[in-house]
């Protein structure tokens, strides 16, 4: 089972659920892609993750956005209108009988290749896509227990390398550190950008608490996170101050509180990154006023119907 940031109960229905594949929904042990898929064989194409609450997708605009962004930062054509991908996820959360506690992947990749070769002129066909929905709640654990960082080797690429701020396939940046973390006994881990000053984490985003005011980077070297901007636009909104801004590890070993964000999981704890303990090893008062902050908000854009 993941730990740290995605950490969720187990639910035996994962088993049996029903995944969309290019306009067909499948069994589970039966949805497959070819070999020759472009994201299987170079990680070429984009996702999302989405989460579906009282019946209603979270945040979704914000998603598609990003995710048509990236396509077209790639010259991938999606193939089809963000309204036709909708009643795509619809269709697949209504063959499931889903209604609440569902994390969905959404994929599309370049599509099929006539040959394992790089170049997408010698694709065939349009994309591929992809959507998985899953019964996943996340841990009580993981809300209340503080998570714990280190600070890796990795750092971010940027723009004139593979821009981070894309949604890719290709994630091996991220699972280098991730990797790098894991063997060092940490849940995440916290990667600098190529000026040394801390960026995000390898699958959520980063923020610290100094003296109540809330600091996250720069969000030049970092995924645009949807929850990363929620928690953003909560703070303007309450009177908690919060500036994107450039600060270095030892800002960070020296904070008050610290907290990740993430599509899933929302807020989560950090309370030990590197060899320093914050927040006296407990969760801290403003991420746990955030948390309820993000839950309330939630609930107040997607209610029970």
């Amino acid at each position: 089972m993941p730990s740290g940031t995605h950490e969720y109960i187990q639910d035996p229905r994962n088993e049996n659920i029903l995944i969309y594949i290019d306009g067909k929904i499948i069994p589970r042990p039966e949805a497959k892609i070819s070999v020759f898929d472009s994201g299987f064989l170079l990680g070429d194409g984009v996702w999302e993750g989405i989460r579906l609450h009282n019946g209603q997708l979270v945040f979704l605009k914000e998603h598609l956005d990003r995710l048509y962004t990236g396509a077209n930062s790639i010259g991938m054509d999606i193939g089809m209108s963000p309204d036709d991908l909708t009643s795509k996820i619809i269709q697949t959360i209504e063959a499931n009988n889903m209604y609440s506690n569902i994390h969905l992947r959404l994929i599309v990749s370049r599509g099929i290749k006539s040959t394992p070769y790089q170049h997408p002129r010698v694709n065939i066909g349009g994309p591929t896509i992809v959507i998985i929905p899953e019964y996943k709640i996340v841990t009580e654990d993981s809300k209340d227990n503080g998570l714990e960082l280190v600070c890796v080797n990795t750092i971010r690429s940027s723009e004139i390398t593979q821009d981070p701020k894309i949604n890719s396939l290709s994630k091996f940046n991220c699972i280098q550190a991730c990797i790098e973390a894991d063997r060092l006994g940490a849940d995440e881990g916290l990667m600098l950008d190529l000026n040394g000053y801390v960026s995000t984490c390898n699958s959520t985003n980063f923020f610290i608490v100094r003296q109540s005011e809330v600091w996250t980077s720069t969000g030049e070297y970092c995924l645009n996170g949807v929850t990363r901007e929620a928690i953003i636009n909560l703070c303007k909104s309450n009177d908690i101050k919060i500036y994107e801004k450039n600060f270095i590890i030892d800002d960070v070993h020296t904070a008050d509180e610290a907290f990740v964000t993430g599509t899933f999981a929302g807020v989560l704890p950090v309370t030990k990154i590197d060899e320093h303990i914050l927040s006296n090893g407990k969760k801290g008062v403003i991420t746990d006023r955030l948390q309820s902050l993000y839950t309330m908000e939630v609930n107040n854009l997607y209610p029970k119907k």
